[in-house]
């Protein structure tokens, strides 16, 4: 190998060395995300915040309801399973068996529940649309705007990253003097926390906006649409197929809609960061001076170089291990 060779690779293990501590340093302001816990001690915590949210008047009805879903749901697919032979009398199709008895009250129940939340939850859906219809038929910011308070968890508007990273929804007074409110939610003090990493996340792509309100809304109308045949039709002439697609269909609408809310709240958490409790942080001063290192990211893992880079570097670091042939 050349000495200009040697060089070449010793400048690239240098750049290397130099920019991999960066990955774990803290932020300008300190801030560090959580080391990464093992199973036990996330089912711990999962466990502890299940139970201090369970002991709220919301969280109480909410856990209520969640385990209502699962139980008569449960029971729901083991009849259609034939899990209980028993009932199979005189046979397990025949429509006065026990067993077809149990699936239309079972049924009755789950639609029930799902009723809570499609038409419970449908004034607070149909003012999103109206705010979104206005936004988008009469081109009325300020309904944006709500619609970004009213979603402050994972919706951000465009212009939001450029607001000083130390303003919340407790100092807003210092905002409005030289920037346009097209920026912040309204009201102001909807404005998303102060991030605790001090970088704000971009903007939300609008479309995704349109996307949650949509499904949402489509869940009410499908719930709807089950209702009516769980209602006006008994058993001997309602429809099966019907009742099985518009259940898949509602669940999916609101699954859908759901997961888009939780994918954007990730997002911004990556960028703006998650509470840090006393234990991590003495875990983070502890593992600092043993030496072990922990990657400055929600996963505390090292980010995934993309392929196209990885690929050149593999490439230069092939081309520089060959024999110079001079």
């Amino acid at each position: 190998m050349t000495h200009a060779e040697r060089l070449s690779r010793g400048a690239t293990a240098t750049a290397t060395n130099t920019t991999e501590p960066s990955l774990s340093e803290p932020y300008q302001n300190g801030y560090h995300f959580p080391p990464r816990h093992s199973l036990k001690e996330s089912t711990q915590l999962g466990a502890i915040a299940l139970w201090n949210y369970a002991c709220t008047p919301l969280g109480f009805f909410v856990v209520l309801y969640g385990l209502l879903v699962v139980a008569w749901g449960g029971k729901l697919f083991l009849l259609l399973c034939n899990a209980a032979p028993a009932m199979c009398h005189p046979s397990c199709e025949h429509i006065d068996s026990p067993r077809r008895k149990w699936i239309e009250w079972d049924s009755q129940i789950v639609n029930a529940l799902f009723c809570v939340t499609g038409f419970g939850l449908a004034p607070w859906r149909f003012r999103d649309l109206f705010y979104l219809l206005k936004y988008r038929v009469g081109s009325k910011d300020e309904a944006l705007r709500h619609l970004a308070g009213i979603h402050r968890s994972w919706f951000r508007l465009h212009g939001s990253d450029r607001l000083p990273p130390r303003v919340g929804p407790q100092s807003t007074s210092e905002l409005f003097e030289d920037r346009p409110l097209v920026n912040v939610p309204s009201p102001e003090s909807k404005i998303p926390d102060a991030p605790l990493t001090g970088v704000r996340a971009g903007p939300t792509p609008e479309w995704k906006m349109d996307f949650v309100i949509w499904f949402m809304v489509s869940n009410t109308f499908l719930q709807c649409g089950l209702s009516g045949l769980m209602w006006g039709m008994n058993r001997y002439n309602r429809p099966a197929w019907g009742v099985g697609l518009l259940v898949a269909l509602a669940c999916g609408a609101a699954a859908t809609g759901g997961l888009m809310m939780f994918h954007e709240g990730k997002k911004v958490k990556r960028i703006e960061g998650v509470p840090v409790s006393d234990k991590d942080v003495e875990q983070l001063t502890r593992d600092k001076e043993l030496g072990v290192t922990h990657y400055n990211n929600i996963k505390d893992k090292k980010p995934k170089e993309k392929r196209k880079k990885r690929k050149v570097r593999e490439a230069e670091d092939k081309e520089a291990a060959q024999p110079s042939s001079g």
